[in-house]
């Protein structure tokens, strides 16, 4: 018979289940990415305000500010010049440094700002053997100076997904978002912040859920096989996690 996973209900259960002492009680670590450079950026006040909503469950977050991020270019390594690509370096450590992320973008000609995307590019696929963002929890916000959508956060998906990102069922999606923060800069008090407050939860309470069996839930069987093309036969090289 040709080779499968060894699971079974209690197998799989067992893993999940049975480690309390392996799940750390830290403060999980969350970035936030948001895609404009404006003096007066929304997008800026909407990941302000996800960050203290996530500050006040007890999590630890930081604000990746892209001013200043170069222009994504694949022939270039940061590690070249750690002065001139300092900001790069500081992005790419801060994706790995985090358990979960909160990607917020403008709609900008129906899709995400070219700013929000140039910071996912700089993002590498591959550090090693390893995917950066592989088993990360991701929760998705956009918002728009006109009427509801859902373009970006739709679009922002499939990255996740290629990014094998956990990314969460909610999301938020802020309309005529000149009309949603106080002048100190604070979101006011609506349906929509309530649906930010939904995201975050939800993001929070997964990356607590999740955390310590990430490696084991993200694990490919097709991964741990090697074949010969003479032959259909698989043969184990061990876990590429």
């Amino acid at each position: 018979m040709r080779s499968l996973p060894k699971h079974t209900v209690d197998t799989v259960i067992d893993r999940l289940f049975c480690c309390d002492e392996l799940i750390s009680r830290d403060a999980p670590k969350i970035l936030i990415l948001y895609g404009s450079t404006r003096t007066k950026s929304y997008s800026k006040l909407l990941a302000g305000e996800a960050g203290r909503i996530l500050e006040s469950f007890g999590a630890e977050v930081t604000i990746f500010d892209p001013t200043d991020l170069p222009l994504f270019n694949a022939d270039i390594d940061p590690n070249s010049d750690t002065e001139k690509y300092s900001r790069v370096i500081d992005l790419i450590y801060l994706s790995s440094w985090s358990e979960a992320q909160v990607w917020i973008s403008p709609e900008i000609h129906g899709q995400m700002s070219s700013v929000f995307k140039n910071q996912i590019d700089w993002i590498p696929l591959k550090t090693g053997s390893v995917r950066p963002t592989q088993g990360k929890i991701l929760a998705l916000c956009q918002l728009s100076g006109g009427s509801q959508s859902f373009n970006v956060v739709n679009s922002m998906r499939v990255l996740g997904r290629w990014m094998r990102m956990f990314t969460i069922p909610n999301q938020s999606s802020v309309p005529k978002v000149d009309k949603e923060f106080e002048e100190d800069g604070v979101m006011k008090d609506s349906s929509y912040r309530s649906r930010l407050i939904d995201v975050m939860e939800e993001l929070f309470k997964f990356t607590l859920l999740l955390r310590g069996n990430l490696n084991y839930l993200v694990t490919r069987f097709s991964e741990e096989q090697t074949y010969d093309v003479t032959n259909t036969r698989s043969k184990s090289k061990g876990p590429v996690l």
